[in-house]
């Protein structure tokens, strides 16, 4: 029983960060129509950056993350501005511009940095003892994060002018155009509020789990698959959809191994898909 609830708080854990790596993506392909093949090469530069900013620049852990959330999120408003945007009415090349990024990003990474994992451990060790459990600190704390990234970002969302706007050319680009929304200034925006939150993860989770040039490759992977399960540009369907993708790989991968664990995974995924082949949360206005 220990084992169990303690395999349901790592899948908690990693639910959340799924959670924020699928609402990036999803957030790109209900806006903008954009699949964002980089999304892996941003949560593998973010660690990059936290680890620079912690080894080199001597910054706190907390503002090492900050720092890697800015530096992603401006690069990807960026790119969105200078090259997504003249053509992002064209899907086959923004993914292929998307698909470039990626292989620019990891490839610089590996110039930079070497092949070999760099010594880049989270700061807080540890336990937590409730009751007869014993929870992982660094686990809590990546959640308690994700989770208030997650609540700011609904917030952000459906609570103010920019989300409504946001929103509003999701819903008909054309008609919320004449109605004063700046695609040329919110694309780009959209974009990086997208691109941190990859970068928000990768300085959260590579720090516990592994940091490489190639950290993004099954992070693409389970992303894309978090949003098709819960219905491309649906932001409740991606929360929903990771949480169940967390919860099956924590459980298959403690009872079951690895590569068996994602081999349930994906039989998993491909049931729900069989029953609902639009996804958890089908046809939903995008960005809802």
């Amino acid at each position: 029983m220990h084992e169990f609830l303690t395999a349901g708080i790592i899948g908690i854990s990693l639910g959340a960060q799924y959670a924020l790596l699928a609402l990036g993506f999803t957030l790109i392909f209900g806006i903008l129509g954009v699949i964002n093949f980089a999304h892996g090469g941003f949560y593998a530069l973010g660690g990059y950056v936290a680890y620079a900013a912690v080894s080199q620049a001597g910054l706190p852990f907390p503002l090492a993350v900050l720092a890697a959330v800015v530096a992603t999120a401006a690069l990807g408003a960026l790119y969105e501005r200078f090259l997504i945007e003249r053509l992002v009415d064209d899907h086959l090349a923004t993914m292929m511009l998307t698909l470039g990024l990626y292989l620019v990003i990891s490839t610089g990474l590996l110039a930079v940095f070497g092949p070999q994992s760099p010594e880049f451990s989270f700061p807080v060790q540890g336990t937590l003892r409730a009751g007869t459990l014993y929870l992982p600190l660094e686990n809590l704390v990546v959640l308690a994060v994700c989770a208030a990234a997650i609540g700011a970002l609904w917030l952000l969302i459906y609570r103010t002018d920019f989300g409504r706007a946001l929103r509003a050319l999701a819903d008909d680009r054309k008609v919320a155009t004449t109605q004063g929304m700046r695609p040329g200034l919110l694309f780009p925006l959209a974009f990086g509020l997208a691109t941190g939150l990859a970068g928000l993860t990768g300085a959260l989770v590579t720090p516990i789990l592994a940091l490489s040039p190639s950290a993004g490759d099954p992070v693409l992977v389970t992303s894309f698959l978090t949003v098709i399960l819960g219905g491309l540009g649906s932001i409740a369907g991606a929360v929903v959809a990771a949480v169940i993708v967390g919860f099956v790989e924590a459980y298959a991968s403690v009872y079951l191994g690895g590569s068996t664990g994602a081999l349930i995974l994906f039989v998993t995924v491909l049931v729900i898909l069989l029953a609902r082949p639009t996804g958890l949360f089908g046809r939903e206005i995008r960005g809802a």
